[in-house]
């Protein structure tokens, strides 16, 4: 990484990091407004809020920035309640939809900071790219918290670091192409100085953490595509709730841009629902494969596709994780790295045995992974719209994780066993392949 002719001033001097860190960070910040502002001001245009006011509508729109960023609004009743009141509570739930915009901005922002950056001083654009997000993020709250919305300005500072700066260290780190030019480490010179032992090691766990994050993308692809199903089987009920709300095309094109940004959350509460343990749609209600029982639910469109009531082949749902965990399973054996069965089968000469003990060590290591990974997407994903019964949205993130570890672990032992048989048939149909283009 070094500096470019074009990263510099109009005098032709270089522009220091610090700085054009903090002007990459407040041009993300303004996009990521201006994204949030858009649907808000068409809105506003035509008379869709009881207030009309620019204050009002400034508030709203700083206010949807920092719930986009994953900043708690403690909302309280128009009287000004107490916080335990009735009337209050804390909207929490995060659209993870829309917070890929920062994210995506700050990933473009770290590429650009790279570039202009030798190996030994991105930190400094860093430092100055995180200490202006984390000023704007601030005077976002100071000047958006209202008696009925209050803001921790704690929280607005620090809280919309966290999609910003992922991003922006991922974003640098593709530029690099490496850790080591990135912050100057050579990982590779540093486990050229391990045993032998040690790499094998690291390069199983490696293996299998990777297989985790296979089993989850997968099972996260499968249930995308049930979810996009179900929409379609349902799209007349849908509609039904679109007619009935009649927000006029505005409002419509608003109201689905919301439910655009809460879409990775209901990929995720699909993840949960065909995992088995669901996910709650209100205080004492329970959505899931084996069963569904909810009260009342706001008129929200995306809701009308929910499936109702008990299922009869509900239960079959709960292949998905299982074949995601196969598929994770089969991965793992085309890596090659399960050292921990070479080394048990040295030490143990009964191979019946060292094959059925490795397959289950692996399935185990693999399940947790998904495991952790799937629970770490449920507490994303969940949270509270406020007040009344939907004060808790989402899956239980330690359920969530017990269901997909186990299912992945079965699915991990199938995969792993017909690994070979699958690998044998592929290698067979490949030299018919080449037999019959010698013949030709």
């Amino acid at each position: 990484m070094k500096l470019r002719a074009d990263q510099t001033g109009d005098r032709g001097l270089p522009m220091p990091l610090w700085l054009q860190g903090a002007l990459e960070s407040a041009q993300a910040a303004i996009i990521s407004a201006l994204a949030v502002i858009a649907p808000i001001v068409a809105v506003w245009a035509t008379a869709g809020f009881s207030q009309s006011g620019f204050e009002f509508l400034a508030r709203l729109a700083g206010q949807a920035w920092l719930l986009v960023h994953g900043v708690p609004l403690l909302l309280e009743g128009v009287e000004g309640g107490a916080a335990a009141g009735p009337d209050s509570g804390t909207l929490s739930l995060i659209p993870l939809g829309l917070t890929l915009i920062p994210f995506l901005l700050a990933w473009r922002a770290g590429r650009r900071l790279a570039r202009a950056s030798y190996t030994d001083q991105l930190w400094q654009a860093l430092l100055g790219s995180w200490l202006m997000y984390a000023a704007f993020g601030f005077a976002t709250g100071f000047l958006c918290r209202t008696s009925e919305v209050g803001v921790s300005l704690w929280y607005a500072s620090i809280v919309p670091l966290i999609p910003f700066a992922l991003g922006m260290v991922i974003g640098a780190r593709r530029e690099a192409g490496s850790w080591s030019r990135l912050i100057g480490v050579d990982a590779v010179a540093w486990l050229s100085r391990t045993s032998q032992h040690s790499r094998w090691a690291g390069s199983y766990l490696g293996s299998a953490v990777k297989a985790g994050f296979v089993a989850v993308m997968a099972s996260l692809a499968m249930t995308a595509a049930l979810l996009a199903v179900d929409l379609l089987i349902h799209w007349n009920l849908v509609i039904a709730v679109y007619e009935a709300l009649d927000a006029g095309p505005v409002g419509g094109a608003a109201l689905t841009i919301a439910q655009l940004g809460y879409l990775p959350n209901l990929v995720i509460f699909a993840l949960a629902w065909t995992s088995g343990p669901g996910f709650a749609l209100g205080a004492g209600s329970q959505a899931g494969a084996l069963g569904t029982a909810v009260g009342p639910l706001p008129s929200i469109p995306v809701f009308a596709a929910l499936p109702s009531g008990a299922l009869d082949y509900g239960f079959v749902a709960l292949v998905v994780p299982a074949l995601a965990g196969a598929l994770a399973g089969w991965w793992f054996l085309r890596e090659g790295e399960n050292h921990f069965d070479e080394w048990l089968s040295i030490k143990i000469k009964a191979r019946w045995f060292t094959a059925a003990v490795s397959t289950l060590v692996l399935a185990v290591l693999v399940g947790a992974m998904a495991g952790l990974l799937a629970a770490g997407l449920a507490w994303l994903a969940r949270g509270s719209a406020g007040i009344g019964r939907l004060t808790d949205i989402g899956p239980d993130p330690l359920m969530t994780a017990l269901f997909i570890s186990v299912e992945t672990a079965i699915g991990v032992v199938i995969g792993y066993a017909a690994g070979p048989w699958l690998e044998r048939r592929q290698k067979l149909q490949e030299a018919d392949l080449e037999l019959a283009a010698g013949s030709d």
